[in-house]
């Protein structure tokens, strides 16, 4: 089952890409970023935890939680790339947030890994010698960290397909001041945007995380003789330090559960506009900080003008649902660039 794919219509990671730019004393403009017809690379991606059925487990059937998300977070991505994207029956939101993930049986867990293997496989038939990038979040990346793990990294004829690897949200566990390492052999963290072959990972807090924040650590040590630490790599500034950062979101909010944490994170009505994408007034910078013992992408407001934002659902998930959304003009920056450095190599 496909939730996207090239051909399909409707195609959720396909779409308009009319943009509203606002800015705090100026007029808002509207900007139409070309939409390629034919792409020379394919995007993989696979969505995060999105499903409100009663269930531990999802099925796979398309619903309006898994097409939104893929609106929300892949559909920019057709500026450079084909997106496909695999339905699989993931772990739900119920079984997450009432603390019923635990029950949830190694059974179940393997038939999500199962889905997107078998889509996997599918999709490298269809497309063996073509450049791919990995785009997860969350949970999406857990699944996608075990695909490399397992199907990528340890193939030298598949992973020189490899473009990059965007696991957001999601912890790399790499050694401590090192960037290979630990979760991958021979894939390393990206420190340049004409590096390819790589992974960018990160987690995103406007505030110091919690103690008891699962986000930014290593919570499984590869080896246990070793000191590990979650890879931070800052889209807008790979070499490190801060740097203003390119944020898109979907002119409507997000609905259901995720638009009401959405809510909380803005303190309010999350930013809209009439058209398909918008730039926000609100504008922010970023950089990687280990703080609590958790490495992270701290994210601040430019100026006094900017909205704080806050934690959501609480402070321990840091701004987990705009972990995308915040960079989201860098990240397609810098897949255009590696997309550029895989042409050439």
């Amino acid at each position: 089952m496909w939730l996207c794919r090239p051909g399909a219509d409707p195609n959720a990671c396909r779409g308009s890409l009319k943009t509203t730019v606002k800015t705090f004393g100026e007029p808002k403009k509207v900007v139409t970023p070309k939409l390629p017809r034919k792409p020379k690379i394919d995007c993989f991606y696979v969505y995060p935890t999105v499903s409100e059925q009663t269930t531990p487990i999802a099925n796979l059937d398309i619903e309006p939680a898994q097409t939104s998300i893929a609106n929300y977070q892949a559909a920019r991505f057709s500026q450079v790339c084909n997106v496909y994207a695999p339905m699989y029956r993931q772990v739900t939101l119920r079984a997450i947030l009432s603390g019923g993930s635990a029950t949830v049986t190694p059974e179940e867990r393997e038939a999500g890994y199962t889905d997107v293997l078998n889509a996997w496989n599918e999709f490298r038939a269809e497309n063996p010698r073509r450049g791919f990038v990995l785009i997860g979040h969350s949970q999406g990346s857990g699944v996608l960290k075990r695909l490399i793990r397992e199907q990528i990294d340890p193939d030298p004829q598949v992973r020189e397909k490899m473009v990059s690897a965007l696991l957001i949200g999601s912890s790399v566990a790499v050694p401590t001041g090192k960037r290979k390492g630990g979760d991958f052999s021979n894939t390393p963290i990206c420190t340049g945007k004409n590096q390819v072959g790589c992974v960018i990972s990160y987690v995103s807090f406007g505030e110091k995380p919690p103690t008891d924040s699962l986000f930014g650590r290593v919570r499984v040590a590869p080896q246990p003789d070793v000191q590990y630490e979650a890879a931070c790599t800052n889209p807008a500034a790979l070499k490190g330090g801060w740097a203003k950062i390119d944020t898109l979101v979907r002119g409507k909010p997000i609905p259901g559960l995720l638009g009401a944490a959405a809510g909380i994170l803005y303190g309010g009505t999350p930013p809209k506009a009439k058209t398909a994408w918008l730039t926000p007034k609100d504008r922010y910078r970023a950089k990687c900080m280990t703080k609590n013992g958790a490495n992270v992408l701290m994210v601040k407001p430019v100026g006094k003008k900017s909205k704080k934002l806050i934690g959501s659902p609480n402070p321990g998930w840091g701004l987990h649902l705009m972990d995308i959304n915040l960079p989201l003009g860098d990240l397609i920056d810098l897949v255009r660039s590696q997309k550029k450095a895989y042409a050439k190599r």
